[in-house]
């Protein structure tokens, strides 16, 4: 029976998003149930907040990190709201719908009732420059095709090649969704990356169909500032919600700046070692870290070969601000996404002050371009002064600008896109059952388990708060 002075020791390794919003949901259980709590974020890092970094600078708002996040996905909305921060959000610039994807160095607008690269729409679809007649037609065969019979998982790729196409797979899927994960669809896991296309071909017998049902669903369900958009951020950036959790974590001990280095059982908890020789008793402990750096941890106790099979990507971005009287291009839409066919650097370039208002001065223009994937990992690794020229080769081929950016911000994130490979889901749902046998009271959660989005990893700790309290009970 548990003492009624009894104090849960809880260790979270790494203070992303993921392990910020662990901390904060394991202090609402806690309180919940009425029990006392002593919480620990180790970081390695000298700050909280993992990826997500927003610069504020000569009046720019700029994200060296994520930029924004889903708003079909409540999971941090729901985090807003507790947090206070509800009225920080913002929407993008309803002036700026239009996306474009680049074929053959032109930009074609994106047809209308395009979803996830899906067409909902067919009458516009059917008049895209993106495909060839043959492309469309077999695209709607998806319409009449039989269902696959219900099997283990497959790749992305496949799938989409499957029910819609190789042009439709190639030159619209692939650099929209491949842009989340910068992986290569035909390595992708379907049900780790996008469950809901092969759930649309089971209970609707064709994706086409089901995503337009998932569409109006989708627009029936969203209420406050979700409605209407299909990203959202905060006015001040996404730092704003790093700080509004470190504010609510004020009773959280941190340790900034230091690695965890080992853990070892101790009696019937464990013992955290971090690499200034410090230790942390713990009577659980959550692990947020990426799938490599959790590996090594874990390795010594359990076998966790599941982690090492998880590759990781690494890319970066390279953000521009210019004079726009010198700029010569007034924008309208959001950004465009680039096919790998095409052989640039850039993967992609959002039209930032457009898209956001809130993030550039009225007489000022700023830009951010994506470089990087799963096939080029050269581009990221060039010196910066060779990067920023790269980039600005691309956006002077595809859009004419000749203009001398004011600054350029780069920001590499290497080894951070975990790739999920087919069978991903399965693989962690062993891991984790050999965890709860063999270390009971440690959960691995994170970016690397179960989506990299924002919101994915915000549900995470909150499931990952609700699972360790769960099994203490």
């Amino acid at each position: 029976m548990r003492s009624a002075e009894a104090i849960d020791r809880i260790v979270i390794i790494g203070g992303g998003i993921s392990g910020l919003s662990s901390a904060f949901y394991l202090q609402r259980e806690a309180e919940r149930q009425g029990r006392k709590l002593h919480l620990t974020i180790v970081e390695e890092a000298p700050v909280l907040g993992g990826k997500i970094n927003t610069l504020q600078r000569d009046g720019f708002v700029i994200e060296k990190g994520p930029d924004s996040f889903l708003a079909r996905k409540h999971a941090i909305i729901d985090l807003a709201k507790e947090l206070g921060l509800e009225n920080e959000l913002t929407a993008t610039n309803p002036a700026a719908k239009k996306t474009y994807i680049l074929h053959k160095r032109k930009l074609h607008a994106m047809p209308p009732g395009l979803v996830l690269g899906i067409p909902t729409e067919i009458g516009p679809f059917m008049k895209t420059s993106l495909l060839s007649l043959g492309g469309k037609l077999r695209a709607v065969m998806d319409l009449f095709m039989p269902a696959k019979p219900a099997s283990g998982d497959e790749s992305l790729g496949g799938f989409l090649e499957r029910r819609v196409g190789t042009q439709v797979m190639r030159r619209i899927a692939e650099p929209l969704l491949a842009g989340i994960y910068a992986g290569d669809l035909k390595k992708l896991s379907l049900k780790a990356t996008f469950p809901q296309f092969g759930d649309s071909e089971r209970k609707h017998g064709s994706l086409i169909k089901g995503m337009m049902h998932n569409r109006k669903a989708t627009i029936a369900a969203a209420k406050g500032k979700a409605q209407g958009t299909t990203f959202l951020t905060f006015k001040g950036g996404l730092s704003t919600l790093v700080r509004a959790l470190d504010g609510a974590l004020s009773g959280v001990e941190r340790r900034l700046g230091v690695k965890a280095t080992e853990l070892a059982k101790s009696g019937s908890g464990y013992t955290v070692t971090l690499a200034d020789g410090e230790t942390l008793e713990a009577d659980r402990i959550v692990v947020t870290a990426p799938a490599f750096a959790a590996a090594k941890l874990l390795e010594p106790l359990v076998e966790c070969m599941e982690l090492s099979d998880i590759r990781y990507v690494s890319v970066a971005n390279v953000v521009m601000a210019f004079d726009k009287k010198t700029f010569g291009l007034d924008f309208d839409g959001s950004g465009f996404v680039v096919p790998r066919s095409e052989g640039l650097h850039i993967t992609a370039c959002t039209w930032t002050s457009s898209k956001w208002l809130h993030t550039s001065p009225d007489d000022k223009v700023l830009l951010r371009c994506y470089v990087g994937h799963s096939e080029d990992q050269e581009s990221v690794k060039l010196p910066d002064d060779q990067l920023v020229a790269a980039v600005r080769q691309d956006i002077r081929e595809t859009m004419g600008i000749t203009a001398e950016p004011i600054f350029a911000e780069i920001t590499r994130l290497n080894h951070s896109m975990p790739q999920y490979p087919v069978g991903h889901v399965e693989k962690m749902q062993s891991l984790r059952s050999r965890l709860k046998m063999e270390l009971p009271g440690v959960w691995v959660t994170g970016a690397a388990f179960d989506g990299v989005g924002l919101p994915d990893c915000i549900r995470q700790g909150k499931e990952a708060a609700a699972e360790l309290y769960s099994a203490s009970n």
